[in-house]
């Protein structure tokens, strides 16, 4: 296809994420991917400081998890999952429950992170329900947080300054608490938690569960918190009898450096989400995996079941390559690779603050943020990055990156060389 021809179907017909179908943000054409890089239609290469959105961890185009794709599809692409089941997902849910905090023994596959942060809250009512506590049908979370596109996924987001405020009128209800304010690195002040701690003193009897991301608060800020808020959050859900709900979706398989954020703090939530890297980023794909306690709770209930079944959910082509991304990261000493990463990032920290413009520069695992003193121009910023060699997409007034974990560091420092000239030219 013609790539001016291609472009202009696009601009006109095909909505993107977060744009205008009147005023659409510009797009590049990608041919193809590999490793760390993705190679545009008139061949230049970019370094992909992103991931494809903090999933890609193995990089691009991987013969392993190429492989493992293969090898099933020449079995079975799908299967409904009601009344059938298959090697795939067994031996996947089997690994889930060996390597996420212990305790979370039930696990129900998804389709994507957003579908399994429905079914996490939908588990926390049914649990009630079935507990003949109806009433506790509100969730308490925190500011500044992030869960997803869907709409009870929506209602948890943050309310005031998301990118879900324009739908506040029509959510459902729910209660929040300021963001931990202590940083990861900072010293812990019990105070932090005081606010949340008091709305489930006043509201524990409405309050079925409480979520939150774990240490790090993605799409809603790019933000790291102490993990003795974790800890403390646990003993509080304790005390009131509250499920306690981690959304791992974007932490998970790494990215802050311990294998689930969760570990940071050594406790195990009641329920627990996973997506993106889930799969190694080859597709859509979520899980959400509970307690004991929770699952039968529910399925002793008045319904008998858990009222829950995506048509793709336990697809074998997600199982199998998820299993596969999940054992290539465990082969290789990816909490060395991270930590190395960690350590560049901030050996660059002090030069980024000496910047005009930049408020705050912070850095955990596998991630390193810019926050700027005014909203980036993503457009102008994605030009000069793209000038430069390099994908990053900033939002809000954040310029951040989270690369594949196959990155070097030559390639680590390009990306940071465009970030620091991007700010100092005034290019955004």
């Amino acid at each position: 296809m013609d790539i001016n021809e291609m472009l202009e179907f696009d601009r006109k017909h095909i909505w993107h994420p977060y744009t205008s179908m009147t005023n659409p943000l510009p797009v590049y054409p990608v041919k193809e991917a590999r490793g760390c890089k993705l190679v545009l239609y008139d061949g230049r290469e970019l370094i992909d400081g992103m991931a494809s959105w903090w999933a890609v961890i193995h990089g691009y185009n991987n013969p392993i998890l190429n492989e493992a794709i293969v090898d099933q599809l020449n079995k079975m692409a799908h299967v409904m999952f009601g009344g059938i089941t298959h090697e795939p997902a067994v031996l996947l849910a089997k690994k889930l429950i060996e390597i996420t905090p212990s305790g979370l023994d039930k696990v129900f596959f998804c389709c994507s992170g957003s579908v399994s942060v429905e079914v996490a809250i939908k588990m926390a009512f049914q649990y009630w329900i079935s507990k003949g506590k109806k009433e506790k049908s509100k969730l308490l979370t925190v500011l500044k947080g992030y869960h997803g596109d869907t709409f009870g996924a929506m209602a948890v987001c943050d309310p005031i300054n998301g990118m879900h405020e324009v739908f506040t009128h029509v959510l459902p209800k729910h209660f929040f608490a300021p963001e931990p304010k202590i940083s990861f690195y900072d010293e812990w002040n019990k105070e932090d938690i005081s606010k949340l701690k008091h709305i489930l003193e006043e509201h524990n009897n409405e309050i079925a569960a409480v979520i939150l991301e774990p240490i790090c608060q993605g799409a809603g800020g790019m933000r790291f918190y102490h993990p003795q808020y974790l800890k403390e959050l646990r003993s509080l859900c304790d005390e009131y009898n509250i499920l306690l709900i981690f959304d791992e979706i974007a932490t998970g398989f790494g990215r802050t450096g311990e294998l689930f954020a969760s570990f940071h703090a050594g406790i195990t939530p009641d329920i627990m989400c996973v997506g993106k890297a889930l799969t190694g980023g080859y597709m859509s794909f979520g899980a959400t995996l509970c307690t004991e306690e929770v699952a039968i709770t529910i399925s002793e209930g008045p319904t008998g079941v858990f009222m829950h079944g995506p048509t793709f959910m336990g697809n074998p082509l997600a199982c199998a390559v998820s299993l596969k991304s999940i054992e290539l990261l465990l082969s290789m000493d990816w909490k060395k690779k991270i930590k190395r990463m960690e350590s560049i990032f901030l050996s660059e920290r002090d030069m980024f603050l000496k910047l005009k413009g930049v408020k705050d520069v912070r850095a955990l695992g596998s991630i390193f943020v810019v926050e700027t003193e005014r909203s980036v121009n993503v457009p102008k910023a994605q030009r000069f990055f793209v000038k430069k060699g390099v994908w990053i997409r900033p939002f809000l007034n954040l310029i951040y990156i989270m690369p594949p974990y196959v990155i070097d560091d030559v390639e680590i420092k390009r990306l940071l060389d465009a970030i620091f000239e991007v700010l100092k030219k005034d290019e955004y």
